[in-house]
Protein backbone atom coordinates (compact mmCIF):
# COMPACT_ATOMS: atom_id res chain seq x y z
CA UNK A 1 0.00 0.00 0.00
CA UNK A 2 1.11 3.69 -0.51
CA UNK A 3 2.86 5.73 1.88
CA UNK A 4 0.51 8.45 4.07
CA UNK A 5 -0.70 11.41 1.91
CA UNK A 6 -0.26 13.76 4.69
CA UNK A 7 2.50 16.00 6.81
CA UNK A 8 3.33 13.29 9.53
CA UNK A 9 5.03 16.38 11.58
CA UNK A 10 1.72 18.44 11.55
CA UNK A 11 -0.05 15.64 13.25
CA UNK A 12 1.96 14.87 15.29
CA UNK A 13 1.68 18.43 16.39
CA UNK A 14 -2.42 18.57 16.33
CA UNK A 15 -2.12 15.51 19.04
CA UNK A 16 0.17 17.51 21.41
CA UNK A 17 -1.96 19.70 21.25
CA UNK A 18 -5.14 17.60 21.46
CA UNK A 19 -4.14 15.31 24.23
CA UNK A 20 -1.37 17.65 26.13
CA UNK A 21 1.49 14.62 25.60
CA UNK A 22 4.43 14.81 23.51
CA UNK A 23 5.22 11.61 22.09
CA UNK A 24 6.80 10.59 18.68
CA UNK A 25 4.48 8.58 16.13
CA UNK A 26 4.63 6.00 13.09
CA UNK A 27 2.20 4.95 10.58
CA UNK A 28 1.18 3.13 8.55
CA UNK A 29 -1.60 2.41 5.82
CA UNK A 30 -4.34 -0.25 6.75
CA UNK A 31 -6.68 -2.19 4.62
CA UNK A 32 -10.42 -2.30 5.16
CA UNK A 33 -12.56 0.14 6.97
CA UNK A 34 -15.22 0.07 4.40
CA UNK A 35 -15.76 4.05 2.58
CA UNK A 36 -13.54 5.24 5.17
CA UNK A 37 -9.43 5.14 4.82
CA UNK A 38 -7.58 3.78 8.20
CA UNK A 39 -4.15 4.11 9.21
CA UNK A 40 -2.39 1.79 12.07
CA UNK A 41 -0.78 4.56 14.82
CA UNK A 42 1.70 3.48 17.09
CA UNK A 43 2.34 6.31 20.23
CA UNK A 44 3.38 6.18 23.39
CA UNK A 45 4.46 2.14 23.00
CA UNK A 46 -0.02 1.80 22.35
CA UNK A 47 -1.45 0.50 18.59
CA UNK A 48 -4.46 3.05 17.39
CA UNK A 49 -5.79 3.51 14.29
CA UNK A 50 -6.99 6.30 12.08
CA UNK A 51 -10.31 6.36 10.09
CA UNK A 52 -10.30 9.14 7.68
CA UNK A 53 -13.03 10.32 5.30
CA UNK A 54 -11.91 9.60 1.99
CA UNK A 55 -10.52 12.62 0.20
CA UNK A 56 -12.64 13.47 -2.28
CA UNK A 57 -15.99 12.74 0.22
CA UNK A 58 -19.09 15.01 0.10
CA UNK A 59 -19.68 17.14 2.95
CA UNK A 60 -22.05 14.09 4.29
CA UNK A 61 -19.67 11.32 4.07
CA UNK A 62 -17.09 13.97 6.27
CA UNK A 63 -19.94 14.00 8.31
CA UNK A 64 -20.84 10.85 8.76
CA UNK A 65 -16.84 10.35 10.66
CA UNK A 66 -17.35 13.08 12.88
CA UNK A 67 -20.97 11.27 13.80
CA UNK A 68 -19.87 8.03 14.16
CA UNK A 69 -17.06 9.27 16.07
CA UNK A 70 -19.54 10.93 18.57
CA UNK A 71 -21.82 7.88 19.01
CA UNK A 72 -19.11 5.30 20.07
CA UNK A 73 -17.75 8.43 22.39
CA UNK A 74 -21.22 8.56 23.71
CA UNK A 75 -21.08 4.71 24.36
CA UNK A 76 -17.80 4.87 26.16
CA UNK A 77 -17.61 3.42 30.07
CA UNK A 78 -20.28 1.22 30.33
CA UNK A 79 -21.16 -2.52 29.33
CA UNK A 80 -21.21 -1.81 25.30
CA UNK A 81 -18.25 -2.97 23.44
CA UNK A 82 -16.64 -0.26 22.08
CA UNK A 83 -12.79 0.88 20.83
CA UNK A 84 -11.75 3.38 23.17
CA UNK A 85 -11.55 6.82 21.86
CA UNK A 86 -8.72 9.16 21.43
CA UNK A 87 -9.18 12.39 19.75
CA UNK A 88 -11.71 13.62 16.63
CA UNK A 89 -10.96 16.44 14.21
CA UNK A 90 -13.85 18.12 11.93
CA UNK A 91 -11.26 19.94 9.78
CA UNK A 92 -9.44 18.96 6.81
CA UNK A 93 -6.17 20.92 7.62
CA UNK A 94 -4.30 18.11 9.11
CA UNK A 95 -4.89 15.59 7.06
CA UNK A 96 -7.36 16.84 4.28
CA UNK A 97 -10.39 15.38 5.67
CA UNK A 98 -11.91 14.90 9.02
CA UNK A 99 -10.96 11.85 11.12
CA UNK A 100 -11.13 10.57 14.40
CA UNK A 101 -8.59 8.27 16.67
CA UNK A 102 -9.59 4.93 18.34
CA UNK A 103 -7.60 2.09 20.01
CA UNK A 104 -6.05 -0.65 17.95
CA UNK A 105 -8.41 -4.12 18.38
CA UNK A 106 -6.30 -6.76 18.24
CA UNK A 107 -8.85 -9.42 17.04
CA UNK A 108 -10.79 -11.72 14.53
CA UNK A 109 -13.23 -10.82 11.89
CA UNK A 110 -15.34 -13.55 10.79
CA UNK A 111 -16.23 -12.76 7.35
CA UNK A 112 -16.46 -16.01 4.56
CA UNK A 113 -15.17 -18.71 7.24
CA UNK A 114 -14.08 -19.29 10.60
CA UNK A 115 -10.51 -18.46 12.38
CA UNK A 116 -8.70 -21.48 12.37
CA UNK A 117 -8.41 -21.92 16.09
CA UNK A 118 -11.98 -21.48 15.90
CA UNK A 119 -12.35 -24.92 13.48
CA UNK A 120 -9.71 -26.78 15.53
CA UNK A 121 -12.19 -26.54 18.76
CA UNK A 122 -15.72 -26.85 17.54
CA UNK A 123 -17.27 -27.44 20.74
CA UNK A 124 -16.25 -23.71 21.86
CA UNK A 125 -17.95 -22.63 18.70
CA UNK A 126 -21.53 -22.09 20.02
CA UNK A 127 -20.35 -18.94 21.98
CA UNK A 128 -19.90 -17.10 18.57
CA UNK A 129 -23.72 -17.13 18.44
CA UNK A 130 -24.06 -16.34 22.25
CA UNK A 131 -21.77 -13.24 21.80
CA UNK A 132 -23.40 -12.16 18.70
CA UNK A 133 -26.96 -11.48 20.91
CA UNK A 134 -25.34 -11.12 24.25
CA UNK A 135 -23.11 -7.90 23.28
CA UNK A 136 -26.16 -7.07 21.33
CA UNK A 137 -28.41 -7.19 24.38
CA UNK A 138 -25.62 -4.60 25.80
CA UNK A 139 -26.17 -2.31 23.19
CA UNK A 140 -29.64 -2.11 23.09
CA UNK A 141 -29.78 -1.62 27.00
CA UNK A 142 -27.54 1.67 26.76
CA UNK A 143 -29.46 4.49 28.76
CA UNK A 144 -29.58 6.79 25.60
CA UNK A 145 -31.89 8.94 26.55
CA UNK A 146 -29.31 10.05 29.14
CA UNK A 147 -26.66 10.42 26.80
CA UNK A 148 -25.38 12.12 23.79
CA UNK A 149 -27.38 9.60 22.13
CA UNK A 150 -31.22 11.26 22.23
CA UNK A 151 -29.57 13.82 20.14
CA UNK A 152 -30.73 11.39 17.42
CA UNK A 153 -34.48 10.71 18.51
CA UNK A 154 -37.43 11.58 16.25
CA UNK A 155 -40.36 12.67 16.84
CA UNK A 156 -42.82 10.12 16.04
CA UNK A 157 -43.18 6.12 15.86
CA UNK A 158 -39.90 4.98 13.90
CA UNK A 159 -41.29 2.11 12.56
CA UNK A 160 -43.86 4.12 10.49
CA UNK A 161 -41.13 6.05 8.80
CA UNK A 162 -39.30 3.04 7.58
CA UNK A 163 -41.35 1.81 4.24
CA UNK A 164 -41.72 5.08 2.70
CA UNK A 165 -38.14 5.81 3.45
CA UNK A 166 -36.69 2.97 1.67
CA UNK A 167 -39.30 3.07 -1.35
CA UNK A 168 -37.99 6.11 -1.52
CA UNK A 169 -34.22 5.57 -1.75
CA UNK A 170 -35.28 2.45 -4.44
CA UNK A 171 -36.99 5.22 -7.05
CA UNK A 172 -34.11 7.53 -6.67
CA UNK A 173 -32.05 4.22 -8.76
CA UNK A 174 -35.02 1.92 -10.29
CA UNK A 175 -33.47 0.66 -13.34
CA UNK A 176 -35.83 -2.62 -13.18
CA UNK A 177 -39.28 -3.95 -12.22
CA UNK A 178 -39.73 -5.30 -9.01
CA UNK A 179 -42.76 -5.76 -8.46
CA UNK A 180 -42.44 -8.29 -5.52
CA UNK A 181 -40.89 -5.50 -3.55
CA UNK A 182 -43.96 -3.23 -4.03
CA UNK A 183 -46.45 -6.22 -3.04
CA UNK A 184 -44.12 -6.85 0.18
CA UNK A 185 -44.18 -3.05 0.54
CA UNK A 186 -47.97 -3.46 0.78
CA UNK A 187 -47.91 -6.30 3.41
CA UNK A 188 -45.04 -4.42 5.36
CA UNK A 189 -47.76 -1.20 6.24
CA UNK A 190 -50.94 -3.22 6.24
CA UNK A 191 -49.13 -5.52 8.82
CA UNK A 192 -46.95 -2.95 10.99
CA UNK A 193 -46.86 -3.12 14.51
CA UNK A 194 -48.38 -0.46 16.46
CA UNK A 195 -45.67 0.44 17.93
CA UNK A 196 -41.94 -0.43 18.89
CA UNK A 197 -39.51 0.17 22.00
CA UNK A 198 -36.54 2.83 21.27
CA UNK A 199 -32.90 2.08 21.79
CA UNK A 200 -29.83 2.55 20.23
CA UNK A 201 -29.83 0.61 16.99
CA UNK A 202 -26.68 -0.23 16.01
CA UNK A 203 -27.93 -0.23 11.72
CA UNK A 204 -25.68 -2.72 10.68
CA UNK A 205 -25.11 -5.00 13.29
CA UNK A 206 -24.02 -8.51 11.64
CA UNK A 207 -21.38 -11.03 12.51
CA UNK A 208 -18.54 -9.07 10.36
CA UNK A 209 -18.96 -6.07 12.18
CA UNK A 210 -17.42 -7.32 15.35
CA UNK A 211 -14.19 -8.33 16.60
CA UNK A 212 -13.96 -11.54 17.97
CA UNK A 213 -10.80 -12.79 20.29
CA UNK A 214 -8.34 -14.82 18.71
CA UNK A 215 -8.47 -17.15 22.08
CA UNK A 216 -11.01 -19.67 22.60
CA UNK A 217 -13.81 -19.36 23.69
CA UNK A 218 -14.70 -16.89 21.07
CA UNK A 219 -15.79 -13.49 22.65
CA UNK A 220 -16.49 -10.57 21.06
CA UNK A 221 -14.09 -7.53 22.39
CA UNK A 222 -15.80 -4.87 20.47
CA UNK A 223 -18.17 -3.78 18.10
CA UNK A 224 -17.46 -1.78 15.16
CA UNK A 225 -19.03 0.31 12.51
CA UNK A 226 -21.50 2.88 13.91
CA UNK A 227 -22.05 5.08 10.53
CA UNK A 228 -25.74 3.89 10.57
CA UNK A 229 -26.52 3.73 14.38
CA UNK A 230 -29.15 5.96 15.57
CA UNK A 231 -31.81 5.67 18.02
CA UNK A 232 -34.73 2.96 16.81
CA UNK A 233 -36.78 -0.23 17.38
CA UNK A 234 -34.34 -2.94 18.55
CA UNK A 235 -35.95 -5.76 16.94
CA UNK A 236 -34.87 -4.20 13.25
CA UNK A 237 -31.07 -5.03 14.83
CA UNK A 238 -31.69 -8.21 15.86
CA UNK A 239 -33.72 -9.37 12.38
CA UNK A 240 -30.78 -7.78 10.68
CA UNK A 241 -28.27 -9.91 12.41
CA UNK A 242 -30.06 -12.92 11.35
CA UNK A 243 -30.06 -12.64 7.75
CA UNK A 244 -26.53 -12.73 8.00
CA UNK A 245 -26.32 -16.18 10.10
CA UNK A 246 -25.12 -18.93 8.74
CA UNK A 247 -27.82 -21.81 7.43
CA UNK A 248 -27.57 -24.28 4.67
CA UNK A 249 -28.32 -22.57 1.50
CA UNK A 250 -27.22 -18.84 2.70
CA UNK A 251 -25.30 -17.33 0.57
CA UNK A 252 -24.77 -14.06 2.52
CA UNK A 253 -23.34 -15.97 5.57
CA UNK A 254 -19.62 -17.27 6.12
CA UNK A 255 -19.60 -20.94 5.23
CA UNK A 256 -22.73 -23.30 5.76
CA UNK A 257 -22.39 -25.34 9.16
CA UNK A 258 -20.55 -28.52 8.31
CA UNK A 259 -19.05 -27.23 5.40
CA UNK A 260 -15.20 -26.08 4.73
CA UNK A 261 -14.79 -23.48 6.73
CA UNK A 262 -18.08 -23.21 8.31
CA UNK A 263 -18.94 -23.89 11.74
CA UNK A 264 -19.34 -27.70 13.33
CA UNK A 265 -23.63 -28.51 12.14
CA UNK A 266 -23.72 -29.84 15.80
CA UNK A 267 -22.60 -26.39 17.87
CA UNK A 268 -23.69 -23.67 14.88
CA UNK A 269 -27.60 -22.70 16.74
CA UNK A 270 -30.54 -22.17 14.44
CA UNK A 271 -31.61 -18.59 14.28
CA UNK A 272 -34.70 -19.38 16.14
CA UNK A 273 -32.51 -20.70 19.07
CA UNK A 274 -30.33 -16.86 19.35
CA UNK A 275 -33.58 -14.85 19.02
CA UNK A 276 -35.15 -17.19 21.63
CA UNK A 277 -31.81 -16.45 23.91
CA UNK A 278 -31.84 -12.28 22.91
CA UNK A 279 -36.15 -12.45 24.13
CA UNK A 280 -34.94 -14.26 27.27
CA UNK A 281 -32.13 -11.93 28.06
CA UNK A 282 -34.48 -8.95 27.42
CA UNK A 283 -37.89 -9.36 28.24
CA UNK A 284 -39.28 -8.25 24.81
CA UNK A 285 -42.14 -9.22 23.10
CA UNK A 286 -41.70 -11.08 20.26
CA UNK A 287 -44.97 -11.52 19.05
CA UNK A 288 -44.37 -9.35 15.94
CA UNK A 289 -41.03 -10.51 14.98
CA UNK A 290 -42.42 -12.04 11.68
CA UNK A 291 -42.63 -8.36 10.36
CA UNK A 292 -39.25 -7.44 11.87
CA UNK A 293 -37.63 -10.32 9.39
CA UNK A 294 -39.82 -9.82 6.42
CA UNK A 295 -38.56 -6.44 6.98
CA UNK A 296 -34.79 -7.24 7.39
CA UNK A 297 -35.11 -9.13 3.82
CA UNK A 298 -37.03 -6.30 2.22
CA UNK A 299 -34.77 -3.71 3.27
CA UNK A 300 -31.59 -5.45 2.15
CA UNK A 301 -33.10 -6.15 -1.15
CA UNK A 302 -33.77 -2.78 -1.76
CA UNK A 303 -29.90 -1.69 -0.28
CA UNK A 304 -28.21 -4.06 -2.68
CA UNK A 305 -30.30 -2.87 -5.72
CA UNK A 306 -28.54 0.08 -5.52
CA UNK A 307 -25.25 -1.49 -6.28
CA UNK A 308 -27.51 -3.71 -9.26
CA UNK A 309 -28.39 -0.60 -10.46
CA UNK A 310 -25.09 1.09 -10.93
CA UNK A 311 -23.47 -2.04 -12.07
CA UNK A 312 -26.79 -1.72 -14.77
CA UNK A 313 -26.39 1.39 -15.66
CA UNK A 314 -22.28 1.23 -16.29
CA UNK A 315 -21.45 3.71 -13.14
CA UNK A 316 -20.13 0.91 -11.11
CA UNK A 317 -16.74 -1.62 -12.63
CA UNK A 318 -16.79 -4.06 -9.58
CA UNK A 319 -17.26 -7.14 -10.77
CA UNK A 320 -19.71 -8.25 -7.13
CA UNK A 321 -22.38 -6.01 -8.38
CA UNK A 322 -23.14 -7.90 -11.29
CA UNK A 323 -23.84 -10.90 -9.01
CA UNK A 324 -26.61 -8.82 -7.02
CA UNK A 325 -29.46 -9.02 -9.02
CA UNK A 326 -29.66 -12.47 -8.39
CA UNK A 327 -29.19 -11.52 -4.45
CA UNK A 328 -31.66 -9.48 -4.29
CA UNK A 329 -34.43 -11.47 -6.03
CA UNK A 330 -33.74 -14.01 -3.37
CA UNK A 331 -34.22 -11.75 -0.85
CA UNK A 332 -37.49 -10.49 -2.02
CA UNK A 333 -38.18 -14.01 -2.14
CA UNK A 334 -37.83 -14.67 1.43
CA UNK A 335 -39.37 -11.80 2.69
CA UNK A 336 -42.26 -13.12 0.55
CA UNK A 337 -42.13 -16.84 2.05
CA UNK A 338 -41.48 -15.45 5.84
CA UNK A 339 -44.95 -12.92 4.63
CA UNK A 340 -46.70 -16.01 3.99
Amino acid sequence: MSEPDFNLEELSEWLRETTGEVAAIELAPMRGGGSCEMFDLARNGQRWVIRRAPLTAVSDTAHNVVREYKIINALQGGEVRVPETLAVCDQPEVLGAPFYIMRYIDGEVIRRKLPTRYIESPPTQGAIGEELIDALVELHAFDWRNSPMAELAKNGNFLDRQVARWMGQLEGYRHRELPAIDDVASWLESHRPSSGELTVMHGDYKIDNVFFSKTIPPRILSLVDFEMTTVGDPLVDLAWAMIFWPEEGNTLAIAAPGSEGGMSADYCQAPTLLVQRYAEKTGRDMADFQWYQVFAAWKLAIVLEASYARHLSGESKNPMHSFFGTVVDELVKRARRLAD
